[in-house]
């Protein structure tokens, strides 16, 4: 089995992009579909405002090309607002506002947690419990919505068994504890690995069959670019985790997971999304670490 590495961008509606990325004159209801031409995996991130409709998840997946993937950054209403507590509703509500529309296209769930959410392992362990693993039991949750709130804007049936996956990312220094990567690994919830400049934690564990990479911004959140050598060095841990291993610079809390296979490392699919957006970093840097790996599209950003 070969790993399939996925090198995206965090959202795609940025008006500093307009020019650099997307060509001159390109209407906005064009510039999906340009750059799902350009990467293989983007991060939907208004669903992360609100609940996106059913009508939105089609049109997207109708605007992007065969074997692309999205990812979906969960509602801040379960993460920030509920703080996770008490969510099963509006879980449910989540996935029947229209996931299944994305088809084939449905990727990783992404769950951020706010960085004044400590680890609490009963809480945690409550909430992953909670999470669907394929569409089947995702359709079961999605029926028990608030049937009242998301009338006219919901789908409850897939259009056939997929797979689902979740990637958490934290943001408070009390998950650096082995008790929360065993947690992740018992529920196959992989742990996001995200560069922050060194606000928030910074962990390489490995908890699930994939690995999840948010690049926020080398030195500024959002804002600050990555030089060569910096790409240099995500591309060498990218390898590194898609070759089934674990990259020695990667600081981890936990002992390496044992694995039940034979002798010999299982490669390993790897997601990584640049979410330094606010200027025209993250689809030049994207590009350049594709390249790096050989995944290149040849498409040049305009200075």
């Amino acid at each position: 089995m070969q790993a399939q590495i996925r090198i995206g961008i965090s959202g795609w509606r940025y008006p500093p992009w307009r020019g650099p990325f997307y060509p001159p004159g390109l209407v906005q209801s064009q510039e999906l579909r340009h750059a799902a031409h350009q990467f293989p995996a983007i991060e939907l991130n208004g669903s992360f405002y609100a609940l996106q409709r059913p009508a939105s998840y089609a049109r997207w997946a109708a605007d992007t090309p065969e074997g692309f993937v999205f990812t979906v950054k969960a509602p801040r209403f379960i993460t920030h607002v509920l703080r996770l507590r008490d969510a099963r509703a509006a879980v449910a509500n989540f996935f029947a506002s229209g996931l299944f529309g994305l088809g084939a296209k449905l990727g990783p769930i992404l769950w951020q947690l706010p960085p004044n959410l400590a680890f609490d392992a009963e809480l945690l362990d409550a909430f992953l419990a909670l999470l669907p693993h394929d569409t089947t039991a995702a359709a079961a949750l999605a029926a028990d919505r608030d049937a009242q709130r998301m009338r006219g804007r919901e789908l409850l049936e897939p259009e056939r068994p997929w797979r689902v996956r979740h990637a958490l990312e934290v943001r408070h220094d009390s998950f650096c504890h082995p008790d929360f990567v065993a947690l992740l690994r018992r529920y196959g919830v992989a742990l996001v690995v995200a560069d922050t400049g060194g606000r928030w934690p910074e962990l390489g564990d490995v908890t699930a069959d994939f690995m999840y990479l948010r690049l926020h911004g080398a030195s500024a959140l959002y804002a600050s670019g990555y030089g060569d050598a910096q790409i240099d060095r995500w591309a060498a841990r990218i390898r590194a985790w898609a070759a089934g291993g674990v990259p020695a610079d990667m600081r981890t809390v936990a002992p390496a997971a044992r694995r039940a296979s034979a002798p010999g490392r299982t490669p390993r699919n790897v997601f990584c999304f640049f979410d330094n957006t606010e200027k025209i970093h993250a689809p030049a840097n994207a590009l350049r670490l594709a390249d790096r790996l050989g995944l290149g599209t040849g498409l040049q950003i305009t200075r």
